[in-house]
């Protein structure tokens, strides 16, 4: 599976350390691939916008947690401030 490349969000690519997260737990990376692009943005601009290495580790963990849970985007996140409200 490591050598497939994983879908990213609309306006973020997949970060490495998120992607090895997800192929490292099976049911979270069945939920990332059942999620629309904007819900994989949200993630992955969430992660992204950690300004401490900790806080990203802390958020990728969540994601996992969240995406097992069934969870289709983070909780307590107001959205991606780096894309258009038009969705593209």
């Amino acid at each position: 599976m490591s050598g497939r490349p994983l879908p990213g969000g609309v306006v973020h690519k997949l970060p490495a350390d998120l992607r090895e997260s997800l192929i490292g737990n099976a049911t979270a990376l069945a939920a990332w691939n059942d999620i629309t692009p904007l819900a994989r943005n949200e993630f992955i601009c969430w992660v992204e916008d950690a300004k401490q290495q900790a806080t990203r580790e802390r958020r990728i963990r969540r994601t996992v947690e969240e995406l097992e849970e069934g969870k289709r985007r983070p909780c307590c996140w107001p959205g991606c401030k780096h894309r258009e409200r038009t969705g593209k």
